[in-house]
């Protein structure tokens, strides 16, 4: 068995069908809960939200990337104790959270590959908290970042927004900078500029309509929560 902590897949066509039409366009600057769901029953009075940044960008030369990432309680009641872990997959990597404590590896969800966990002491009826995140994109890849947030002890998932992809359909290598829109899969480009990289077997292979079928696998796998033993 793994040494990491188990991570349980979740979800059906209809939080694929949910994946799929939360992507809409909005203004820039704007921050979004595209690609959250309510996981387990939160305490009443209790209605606990994630918000990420519409667009970042990411700079072509140190692949730098900054976002912020924001808690909110829309309840009528205080959470109590309760924490936000900010998770990164595939090419984005979450290098620092304020705040925060960086999540051991052996503790991290399958498949991601950085972390950060925020606890927080109460989160006040119609109150929020946001965390400046720090992390890197390699352009050259597809990235994630998931917000889950759990009870203190980890063993309920009230919230979790994600993995939700950031990426674009329109690179531009040769520019300072990559602005990546939110719900977006990253389309790189090649080291060249004038195509782009196979990344799977027979890629430029599929059928016309095997891209239904990858929207619809990416969403089903878009829900999952980590589970960790309560902490003595």
């Amino acid at each position: 068995m793994s040494s990491r902590r188990s991570a349980t897949i979740v979800g059906s066509l209809t939080a694929a069908s949910f994946a799929t039409v939360m992507i809409f366009a909005a203004p820039a600057g704007a921050d979004s809960d595209k690609g959250g769901k309510a996981v387990d029953e939160a305490p009443a009075g209790v209605r606990l939200t994630t918000l990420l940044p519409e667009r970042i960008s990411v700079d072509n030369s140190s692949q730098e990337t900054a976002l912020t990432a924001t808690v909110k309680n829309e309840g009528t009641k205080d959470s109590g104790k309760i924490r936000m872990w900010i998770v990164g997959f595939d090419g984005l990597t979450v290098k620092n959270v304020p705040g925060c404590t960086v999540i051991a590896e052996k503790d991290l969800p399958d498949g991601s590959n950085s972390g950060f966990t925020c606890p927080i002491d109460n989160l006040a009826a119609g109150g929020s908290k946001s965390y400046a995140v720090d992390a890197t994109f390699a352009l050259d890849k597809t990235g994630k970042i998931c917000l889950p947030v759990q009870s203190d002890d980890g063993k309920k998932t009230y919230w979790q927004q994600g993995p939700v992809p950031f990426g674009t359909t329109n690179p531009s290598p040769n520019a300072p900078a990559t602005p990546l829109l939110l719900g977006t899969d990253n389309a790189p480009a090649a080291p060249g500029g004038d195509e782009l990289p196979k990344t799977g077997v027979g890629r430029d292979l599929l059928p016309l309509g095997a891209t239904g079928v990858s929207l619809l696998v990416a969403g089903t796998a878009g829900l999952w929560w980590a589970r960790r033993r309560p902490q003595d």
